[in-house]
């Protein structure tokens, strides 16, 4: 019986700070540099606003995944299944590179994990399959992954 798998995850982390203020370096560079008009820069400074409250607010994320279930649980979304009625999990490499998870369950559902739960996909996929959930990987496919079409 393996270990259960357990990812946790949290908004205050050193890469979207270290981005949010390197957006607002250059903010501030184009500004004083090169006088940027302020109608410019405010809607970018706004585009800024949601990763600024992840780093404030600070949500945490976490998946567990056992012997009978998967479970995870963010902010106020929450989920659970049941291994035994997954008949597939699908790792789905968007054209940014993130790698997004749906599971095809056997009455025809596909439940979407959510994107700010995302566990190394690698090691995920490893856990899955020990535990005897099929796996299958679509790499860059143009149609739509959140309809759940084949790809």
């Amino acid at each position: 019986m393996p270990a259960p798998f357990l990812h946790r995850q949290r908004g205050r982390r050193p890469a979207p700070l270290a981005a949010l203020l390197a957006a607002w370096a250059g903010l501030i560079a184009l500004w004083l540099g090169l006088q940027a008009s302020p109608w410019i820069l405010a809607p970018l400074a706004l585009a800024t606003l949601p990763a600024l409250r992840d780093v404030i607010a600070d949500p945490r994320a976490t998946l567990t995944l056992d012997d009978t279930r998967l479970h995870w649980q963010s902010g106020r979304r929450e989920g659970t299944l049941a291994l035994a009625k997954i008949e597939q999990a699908r790792f789905h490499t968007a054209w940014d590179f993130s790698v997004l998870v749906s599971f095809r369950m056997r009455d025809g559902r596909n439940v979407q994990l959510p994107p700010d739960i995302r566990p190394p996909h690698r090691l995920f996929e490893d856990a899955l399959a020990t535990r005897g959930v099929a796996t299958v990987r679509h790499h860059f496919t143009l149609r739509s992954h959140r309809a759940g079409r084949d790809g």
